[in-house]
């Protein structure tokens, strides 16, 4: 038997669905080592486990901080567990114990947000590209979403590709929970999550504009707590009089999933992604995908979505009308979509975690 820990600082933020699934599925998959859930002490009762074989334990360092190298090391010196899984690449560079870290994209290190400080995000930029480098070499093993992130990781830390291991993750569809989400459109094109400058909001928002004179009641409904990066592309459009866009703030998942069932479609226009998962939940969920032909998401959505050029409004325009002004398309994407997300299982992701931890351990 052997004490796994999983750094799960993370569990409640963007990328936390990764985290939760895995740690809900690993219960099922692994009922004989025990694990050493590690979560911020604001999110102690975010995840509760249903196996006596994990426990929840808390820490508070803050990401490429100097506490996080030094106090967190000690941390998981005292905790001396087998194997540490860090779930995302920030972590102390000098823990010489075995682990495994999750990469999810490479997006830190190539990109700049306009709602940061510009000297503190190239800081932390000019850290990252350390970090990610100098942990992509000391650990065991390396698990990314995509062969797209495998690919990119391989280039830029100069590690062998065997030593990746990709594990794609998956969506949960809840039909029978959905509550109406009031709206003063007849019909929307629909976004859900964080609304960095790589999302590519505001060109999402240029091309519905275009659409509006043949369409003029065609809303597009943003979905997400409301933060720096939203209030900054709120008054992008407002500065530009744009009509029916309508930014939701937070809304229950209930809610989003119910926009999720009644979109025209759902637009994906990020230049950047490391998988894409609100793309695949959107599927499961009936909604035609128009998504970017960016990075990872052909990849992963395949012949499910209808592409285009994000960096190309009127691309993006001329996608969107296709898919509103074609039944048949439109129909024709909502079926491979639910053959597509038949494609990915949250199990198989854990059990090929669970793999990985028992070859690192060995």
């Amino acid at each position: 038997m052997s004490h796994i820990a999983i750094d799960a600082r993370i569990i409640n933020s963007s990328t936390g669905t990764y985290v939760e699934r895995l740690l809900t599925y690993l219960q099922e998959v692994d009922t004989v080592n025990q694990y050493s859930v590690i979560v911020p002490f604001n999110d102690v009762n975010y995840w509760k486990p249903t196996a006596t074989n994990f426990k929840v334990i808390t820490a508070d360092f803050k990401n490429y901080s100097l506490s996080e190298q030094i106090g967190f090391k000690r941390f998981l010196d005292k905790l001396h567990p087998d194997l540490v899984h860090f779930c995302m690449p920030q972590q102390p560079i000098l823990y010489k114990g075995k682990h495994v870290t999750t990469f999810h994209d490479l997006t830190l290190l190539q990109t700049y947000n306009s709602d940061k400080n510009w000297f503190v995000f190239h800081t932390k930029q000019q850290v990252g590209k350390f970090v990610f480098k100098s942990v992509a070499k000391s650990s065991q093993h390396i698990i990314t979403p995509t062969k797209f992130t495998k690919n990119e990781l391989v280039k830029f830390a100069k590690v062998s590709p065997d030593k990746i291991t990709v594990t794609y993750e998956a969506a949960d569809v809840f039909i029978d929970q959905l509550t109406p989400y009031k709206h003063p459109f007849n019909r929307y094109i629909l976004y859900v999550g964080q609304q960095s400058d790589y999302k590519n909001i505001r060109r999402l928002g240029d091309a519905h504009q275009k659409l509006l004179s043949k369409y003029p009641d065609l809303g597009l409904i943003l979905v997400g707590k409301k933060n720096a990066s939203i209030i900054s592309n709120e008054k992008y459009f407002t500065d530009k009089k744009y009509r029916n866009i309508l930014f939701t703030d937070f809304i229950p998942n209930n809610q989003r999933d119910w926009l999720y069932t009644n979109t025209a479609a759902y637009m994906f226009p990020s230049l950047m992604e490391g998988f894409g998962l609100p793309g695949l939940e959107a599927m499961g969920y009936g909604a035609p995908i128009v998504s970017s032909s960016a990075t990872c998401l052909p990849e992963v959505y395949g012949d499910a979505a209808l592409y285009f050029d994000p960096t190309n409004t009127d691309d993006i325009a001329s996608a969107i009308n296709q898919v509103l002004s074609d039944d048949n398309l439109r129909n024709n994407l909502i079926k491979k979509g639910h053959e597509q997300i038949k494609k990915y299982s949250w199990k198989r992701m854990a059990e090929q975690t669970y793999s990985v931890y028992k070859d690192a351990i060995k």
